[in-house]
C-alpha cells in the first residue's frame, strides 16, 4: 500500500505548523485589500511539497532545520506564488487547484500588483536577515522558471522541439524550483558548497521525474484538476508524443503534427493524437525515462549517511512519480 503525503510528513508536523504561522505572518499588509487577497492565497494553499522537501533536505546535515530554513521555505513559497498569480494572468485562467484564480476574482490589474507584492515581500524577508545565499539559489530558480517557459513559448509556435529541448524546458520550468528547495534546505543548515550543489541536482532529477509523471496524467483518466488531451489542446509537445513522432514514418508525422497544430480544441483530433501516441509506445517510453531520472536521483541521496530524513525523502520522491493527481 502506497504511503500518503499526511503519513510523509509526521516527522516535520510541528515544523510545518510553525511554518505555517511564519508563512502568514510574512504575508501580512496593511492595505485591508491586500490582506484579504493574502488571506484568500494562503487558504488554497497546495499539497506543501516544496517546504517538505527544504525541512528534510536540512534535516540531511548534523545542524538541521533552523531559522533560517523557515525564511528559505517562505522565500520559495513567496517567489513561486508570485509566479503562479502571474502565470493565470498570462494564461488567462480562471481556476487555480480547483478554486477560482486571483484575476478571475479581481481583474488582471489587481493580480499583477499582488503578483508584483509578493516577489517583494520574498526579497525584502532574505534582505532584512541577511540571507544572501538562499537569495541566491531562488532568484537563480525564478530566472530558469522564466527562461523554460519562454522556451516552450517559442518552440510552441513552430512545433520543433525534439527531447533534448523538452528536457531542457521541464529543467528550467518545473525542476529548478524543487532543486532550490533541497539546495535552500541544505544552505540553511549550514552545508558547505560541495554538499548544496549535491541537493540541488538530487532535487532537479526529482523535478524531471514529477514533470514527466504530469505529462503522463494527459493521456490518462486520473482525476488531477486537468482533462485528459489538455496538453494536446494547448499545441504541448510532450515527452510521449515527441518521442511517438520520432518513431512515425513522415506521412503519419504529417498527419499528426497537423492534429495538434489544427485541433482548435476539437476532441476527436485530440483523441486520434492520444490513440498513436499510445499505439507507438511514447507512453511506455516515457514511463522508462520517469524511471531512470527517479533512480539517479535516489542514487544521489544515497551518498548522504542514512537518517530518517534520507528516509522521509525517499518516500517524498516515490510519492511525486506514484501519484494519482
Amino acid at each position: 500500500m502506497s504511503i500518503s503525503l499526511d503519513e510523509i510528513q509526521a516527522p516535520i508536523a510541528q515544523e510545518m505548523q510553525l511554518f505555517e504561522k511564519k508563512f502568514r505572518t510574512s504575508m501580512k499588509s496593511n492595505v485591508l485589500l491586500l490582506d484579504k487577497i493574502m488571506s484568500y492565497i494562503v487558504k488554497r494553499k497546495g499539497k506543501q511539497m516544496r517546504p517538505m522537501f527544504v525541512f528534510f533536505s536540512a534535516n540531511l546535515f548534523t545542524q538541521g532545520i533552523t531559522e533560517a530554513t523557515y525564511r528559505g521555505a517562505a522565500l520559495i513559497e513567496l517567489l513561486h506564488t508570485a509566479t503562479l498569480v502571474h502565470d493565470d494572468v498570462v494564461d488567462d485562467a480562471n481556476y487555480r487547484r480547483g478554486f477560482f484564480s486571483v484575476n478571475a476574482l479581481w481583474k488582471n490589474k489587481i493580480a499583477v500588483l499582488v503578483g508584483d507584492y509578493l516577489l517583494s515581500k520574498g526579497l525584502l524577508l532574505s534582505l532584512h536577515n541577511n540571507d544572501f545565499e538562499l537569495l541566491k539559489i531562488v532568484s537563480n530558480a525564478v530566472r530558469e522558471m522564466s527562461e523554460g517557459e519562454l522556451l516552450q513559448i517559442e518552440k510552441a509556435r513552430r512545433l520543433d522541439i525534439n527531447e533534448e529541448v523538452y528536457f531542457d524546458i521541464i529543467r528550467q520550468k518545473t525542476a529548478s524550483l524543487i532543486a532550490s528547495c533541497c539546495a535552500v534546505g541544505a544552505a540553511s543548515a549550514g552545508a558547505t558548497v560541495e554538499e548544496i550543489e549535491k541537493a540541488r541536482l538530487f532535487g532537479e532529477k526529482v523535478g524531471i521525474a514529477f514533470q514527466i509523471k504530469d505529462d503522463l496524467f494527459d493521456y490518462g483518466t486520473a482525476e488531477i484538476g486537468k482533462p485528459v488531451g489538455i496538453d494536446i489542446k494547448e499545441k504541448k509537445m510532450t515527452l510521449p508524443l515527441i518521442h511517438a513522432l520520432r518513431e512515425a514514418d513522415w506521412l503519419t508525422k504529417r498527419k499528426v503534427i497537423y492534429n495538434v497544430k489544427n485541433n482548435n480544441g476539437d476532441s476527436k483530433r485530440v483523441q486520434q493524437v492520444i490513440s498513436f501516441v499510445k499505439e507507438s509506445g511514447g507512453i511506455n517510453y516515457t514511463i522508462e525515462q520517469m524511471n531512470k531520472y527517479h533512480l539517479e536521483a535516489l542514487a544521489i541521496l544515497h551518498t548522504f549517511p542514512p537518517s530518517p530524513s534520507r528516509t522521509s525523502l525517499e518516500q517524498l520522491m516515490a510519492f511525486t512519480i506514484a501519484r494519482e493527481k
